[in-house]
């Protein structure tokens, strides 16, 4: 048996995707604290594109690993940077949660009930250059907050939302999947690379760590989000870049694939470009840099900006 103090942000969401990881390694025989870390994007309110990227919730709980408060850290996937961390390690991808995006509207409507001039609200570009490319005039405000802030945004009055988008493997997480009133398929909307996957880091060089962790590695998402990331890391571009990506692990004739799909779009909806690709799982990353490659030959950079936007290296945290 290993004693083990779990690092978790200390929202609702991520003290239970923690508790998650916790109940699991508790059933392998080992005894496991979890333990609060307060991070920059937890108390700022300021918006994500602002703060530099999804990466403000990752370097608190990576710093107490560096420093040995924590012996791991359970992250959100989609909020690592895609360059790894400096003596680091991500042990172990859970299987993975239901990878789409949630539409969360008022008076049960779906996406093509609200119409035109309906206000949606998130924080995510890559929500909403790809809800804009849709062409339903719908309109776009800015939102933070945990996720019983965000769904009260939503109602009837004159200062509410029509709608918000949010993970569903969140909303499931916390038991709140009766406020989901349509489930926005890959076609619709292509998630965020990682989304609904979870990541188990730890320091690279404790073996006893590492031991306990490995268990609870799921070699199919592992292979599905390193194709997503692998898109990400090509394109350079960060979180504020409307950018989507999603793999799933595929019966053919040809044996088990990863077939891929990504997208990157302009924030104002003038147009998007979507590409996929498919092949071995053990070429994950290859596959998604290649498929990014295309996507930047076929003209991504001039939809989206690449250039201007955060890049995934672990000094600036942004993903």
């Amino acid at each position: 048996m290993t004693s083990l103090r779990l690092g978790s942000r200390r929202s609702a969401l991520a003290m239970t995707q923690s508790g998650h990881v916790a109940d699991a390694l508790r059933a392998a025989g080992h005894d496991v604290e979890i333990v609060e870390i307060v991070t920059e994007g937890d108390t700022n309110r300021a918006s994500l594109v602002s703060l530099g990227g999804t990466g403000v919730f990752a370097s608190a709980l990576r710093q107490a690993l560096h420093d040995g408060e924590i012996d791991l850290a359970v992250h959100s996937l989609k909020d690592l940077p895609t360059t790894p961390e400096p003596g680091l390690l991500v042990v172990a991808t859970p299987p993975r949660a239901d990878p789409r995006d949630a539409l969360c509207a008022r008076d049960g409507l779906t996406l093509g009930e609200l119409g035109e001039g309906a206000v949606i609200g998130t924080g995510s570009p890559r929500r909403r250059a790809q809800l804009a490319c849709l062409g339903l005039g719908l309109q776009f405000r800015d939102i933070r907050g945990n996720l019983g802030t965000r769904l009260g945004l939503v109602g009837p009055g004159e200062d509410q939302l029509d709608a918000i988008v949010l993970a569903s493997a969140g909303l499931n997480r916390v038991g709140l999947q009766e406020k989901v009133t349509e489930l926005l398929e890959p076609i619709q909307m292509l998630s965020a690379p990682g989304q609904g996957a979870l990541a188990v880091e730890c320091r690279e060089d404790d073996e006893a760590v590492l031991a306990a962790l490995r268990p609870l590695d799921d070699p199919d998402t592992r292979a599905a989000v390193t194709a997503e990331r692998g898109v990400l890391a090509e394109l350079e571009a960060g979180c504020s870049a409307p950018v989507g990506a999603l793999a799933e692990v595929v019966d053919d004739d040809d044996g088990v694939l990863l077939s891929l799909r990504a997208v990157v779009a302009a924030i104002d909806g003038s147009g998007e470009l979507r590409r996929s690709i498919s092949g071995p799982l053990g070429e994950a990353e290859a596959l998604g840099r290649r498929l990014a490659r295309t996507l930047i030959a076929d003209g991504a950079p001039a939809l989206a900006d690449l250039s201007d936007t955060h890049p995934p290296t672990a000094s600036e945290h942004a993903q």
